[in-house]
């Protein structure tokens, strides 16, 4: 590794965005979550899931507010079931297709 690198260069290499759990929270949810707007518990900044920064280095994947850095999603996917941690995200608006009610 490259001493004369910042932090935020480092960082920006350990991360994915929201993006990534597209597949992932598809076994889940009938609708594609990637395109949801939530609000961080954290600091209330609201945006799509698509801009949070994924990490997938821990056991399952962590999902960080792009702003304070909180945790707003955690999701770990076992043999048989999954864990779906959203304690930090406030609300979650879920766009859905008006022509299907």
């Amino acid at each position: 590794m490259n001493v004369n690198r910042t932090r935020d260069e480092v960082s920006d290499e350990a991360y994915q965005d929201g993006n990534m759990l597209g597949g992932p929270l598809s076994e889940i949810f009938a609708v594609d979550l990637t395109g949801a707007v939530g609000s961080c518990a954290g600091c209330g900044r609201r945006g799509p899931v698509a801009q949070l920064r994924v990490y997938d280095r821990a056991p399952g994947l962590v999902a960080r507010c792009p702003r304070c850095e909180e945790v707003v999603i955690r999701l770990v996917r076992g043999k048989d079931t999954a864990w779906l941690d959203l304690h930090g995200a406030s609300s979650l608006t879920i766009p859905l297709d008006p022509s299907a009610t």
